[in-house]
Parts: C-alpha cells; sequence; structure tokens
C-alpha cells in the first residue's frame, strides 16, 4: 500500500464533490479496490468511502418494484430482497465477503463473473445514479465496462419483481465467482434470459433462450441449445465451448426450478 487521502462523506452530493478531485476513487465495500492497491494496480490520490452515506442504503419492496440502495452489502441484499436475488446475494463469495461487499461496488466494477449483472438483464433492472437513471439492458458495456461517467455514482437499483425467477451458476470453486450462471425471469409480457461468466464481452441478454421459452416455458424448449462458443471465454477453468454447453445446463435447471 501507500500513502493516499481518504473521506467518508455523509451524503451523496459530499461524494460527488470529493470525487471531483484529480485521481479520487470511489471505495464502496473495497472487496476489488483493496487488494488492488495491495497490487499496487491503481494509486489513487484519495478514496472516497461511500459507507457513510444513509441515503444509500436499505432495501425495499412496494407496487412489484424492488429497490436496492447502491451501499446496500451483499448481506442485506440476501435477508431483504425478492426471493430469487437473494439467493444469489447469499451465495457471494463468503460471510466476510457478503458483509462487506456492495451491489453498487460489484455493479460499478462489472467484474465479467460477477452475479449480479445476469440478474440485473433478467430483472427489467434500471440503475440510478447521482446524474440519471441507465436501463439494465443499456449499462454493461463489456469487461469491466459500463455505461458510467467518471465521478458517477450508483445510488440505487431498481428490479420489477417477476412472476417467476431463478438464479443458476456454476461455481468456480475457489473463488466462488460464476464459472457460468444463468438468471431466468418469467414476466407476463415475456421471459427474460440473463447470462454471466461466459462471454468475452460480458454479461449478456441470451435471445435465442428467450424465444424458445415464450412459446414454451419449460425446460424442454432448450433441450439441445446453446449459445455459439464464438467468443466465449477460454481458460485454464474451462474453454469456450464447454462454456457455451454450461449457459445451455445453466438456463434448464434455472427454468425447472421456476
Amino acid at each position: 500500500m501507500y500513502a493516499f487521502d481518504f473521506e467518508k462523506p455523509s451524503t451523496v452530493a459530499e461524494a460527488v464533490a470529493a470525487l471531483g478531485d484529480e485521481d479520487a476513487q470511489a471505495l464502496g465495500g473495497g472487496q476489488t479496490l483493496i487488494p488492488t492497491l495491495k497490487q499496487r494496480l491503481a494509486s489513487p490520490s484519495k478514496l472516497v468511502s461511500l459507507a457513510g452515506i444513509a441515503e444509500m442504503k436499505g432495501v425495499t419492496i412496494a407496487d412489484g418494484v424492488l429497490t436496492i440502495g447502491g451501499g446496500a452489502t451483499h448481506a442485506e441484499v440476501a435477508a431483504d430482497a425478492c426471493a430469487p436475488l437473494a439467493a444469489l446475494a447469499g451465495n457471494i463469495g463468503d460471510p466476510a465477503v457478503r458483509n462487506r461487499g456492495t451491489i453498487g461496488g460489484s455493479l460499478a466494477n462489472n467484474d465479467p463473473s460477477a452475479d449480479y449483472p445476469a440478474a440485473m438483464l433478467a430483472l427489467k433492472s434500471t440503475i440510478v445514479t447521482n446524474a440519471r437513471e441507465i436501463a439494465g439492458d443499456d449499462y454493461f458495456q463489456g469487461l469491466f465496462e459500463t455505461a458510467l461517467e467518471e465521478g458517477e455514482i450508483i445510488t440505487s437499483v431498481r428490479c420489477e419483481i417477476p412472476d417467476g425467477a431463478n438464479y443458476q451458476k456454476f461455481e468456480q470453486p475457489a473463488s466462488r465467482f460464476a464459472l457460468v450462471g444463468v438468471f431466468v425471469a418469467r414476466y407476463a409480457d415475456g421471459v427474460r434470459v440473463g447470462v454471466t461468466g461466459a462471454s468475452e464481452e460480458g454479461a449478456f441478454r441470451w435471445s435465442e433462450a428467450e424465444a424458445a421459452l415464450n412459446a414454451n416455458f419449460s425446460a424442454d424448449a432448450l433441450d439441445g441449445m446453446a449459445p455459439s462458443a464464438d467468443g466465449m471465454i477460454s481458460d485454464l477453468h474451462g474453454s469456450g465451448a464447454y462454456r457455451a454447453h454450461l449457459v445451455g445446463v445453466m438456463a434448464r435447471r434455472a427454468v425447472a426450478a421456476i
């Protein structure tokens, strides 16, 4: 580690002002940023903690909409969100990670193997920042890339409660990140399928599966289906073809569980 300034504002406005300083970096739960600093892969001159901002806390459900503060921890999401998203959050990392990491920090980082992106794509989400609202379908821009502008803070996330949903993850056992994760959500106006961990382009909606499930909502409708292996991540944990196969398997499991 190295020397840096540290601020802990109590309001979003104070945090935005602090982040206006050159080389300032927002700090959510620190589950990615702190290890990055320890490895000297980043060197901000100032860390701006978002942990003390009350208006970014809380999880509520009203009128069919789930609203989660950007500063809500994974443990809080696991305790208070709708059942499918609660189950997803309850299986992130270990207790230490779940009690420190935040949904806003995870979405801002947009790790290609994170769980939340699949859910945000499936649950008709809206990412709310200090400056605007971003549809979940427009938010994810690629590996570690999002629609956020410099200094923009995720203050909350809104999701429409589905008629039924389930998330299935084939996890990398050491990290518990998703080797492949598939979130299926069923609404009156159609089915949405979000996929994480598989593609070199980051989280994506599997439109072919959505079309098949809209015609026949059953695991059988996905028999033999898998996305193209082209562009899938290939590494020591599995080839692109293996990940493509897993997407189909996890999707069928998710549908069967709804």
